[in-house]
């Protein structure tokens, strides 16, 4: 087995979406080619409801496939055709928008008015860019969890790990996307396809993916007694870690314990044309999409 190095590492960033809805971009609008398949991923993680509660209000997609993954609070979603949801603490939904729809999502805390959640957008191939949108909404109790002998937690969102399969499927991408809580001070390693794109998103405790000693955390400038310094922050809280190839990551959990996002994908590799929520492969086809758009005829009827 050979352990993937880690290529890149960087923290997630304040940034604001919506009608005003305060969250931390993990990665996107930048270089697509980092992340391939995926394309872009915000951790919404909020207790103040004023940060959240005005939601994403009606907007269009096309070409992409969102995931949301809920953890506290509710998420209420419609959409142009008349679809209907409520997504739940733990519960997932795969939305495939392909030729377009339109589509809001209303967040709302839970009983203390905490909201979190992560929200990760995947691209989709030219050869379904417009096909039939599609919904998967999964309960968090249709979601397969697997605990290790030595305490480590793993839900399957969707592929196969450990003898479980996630019940995401039919996906363009053929991802796997896993929640891995590992105990403090173990090591782990877990498999992964050496061909695929992977990356790691940190969103409580500690820990090293670099050669599986240390905690690490990423390098930061900190100010003491009037100096800038560069140290590393130990928390490791909303840090993205991109592999390069191998077949297997490895993790040595810090002394709170580690639990992250664990993501797969098959690569596209194929050109990226983008505004916003559409992704499509030339500008023409997204020039297309604007005018579309303008004139009504962005929605597709006859799917």
């Amino acid at each position: 087995m050979s352990i993937r190095p880690v290529k890149h590492e960087s923290r997630a960033t304040p940034a604001m979406e919506g009608a005003g809805v305060k969250l931390h971009r993990v990665f996107g609008f930048g270089d697509p080619s980092m992340t391939d398949p995926f394309l872009m991923m915000d951790d919404f993680r909020n207790d103040n409801p004023s940060d959240y509660i005005r939601g994403f209000p009606w907007h269009p997609h096309r070409g992409i496939e969102t995931i949301t993954y809920v953890l506290a609070g509710t998420v209420e979603h419609g959409d142009s055709l008349g679809n209907r949801g409520l997504l739940g603490a733990g519960d997932v939904q795969w939305m495939t928008a392909g030729s377009g729809i339109m589509h809001q999502e209303m967040p709302k805390g839970d009983f203390a008015g905490k909201m979190h959640g992560f929200q990760l957008w995947a691209n989709l191939p030219s050869s379904l860019k417009m096909t039939a949108p599609r919904y998967q909404d999964i309960k968090g109790t249709d979601i397969p969890v697997v605990v290790d002998d030595d305490g480590t937690v793993v839900r399957v969102i969707t592929g196969d790990f450990w003898g479980k399969t996630g019940p995401v499927d039919g996906i363009a991408a053929e991802p796997v996307y896993l929640d891995i809580s590992v105990q403090p001070g173990k090591r782990k390693s877990f498999p992964v396809d050496t061909y695929r794109s992977a990356f790691a998103y940190i969103f409580a405790g500690s820990g090293s993916f670099r050669g599986a000693s240390q905690p690490f955390g990423v390098k930061v400038e900190k100010e003491y007694r009037g100096e800038e310094l560069n140290i590393r922050d130990l928390s490791g809280n909303r840090t993205l870690v991109v592999f390069d190839t191998g077949d297997e990551v490895t993790v040595q959990a810090g002394d709170e314990g580690i639990r992250f996002l664990l993501v797969t994908g098959k690569p596209i590799k194929e050109p990226v044309a983008w505004h916003g929520p559409i992704v499509m492969n030339t500008r023409e086809e997204l020039m297309q999409a604007m005018r579309e758009l303008q004139n009504g005829t962005f929605i597709k009827a006859d799917h």
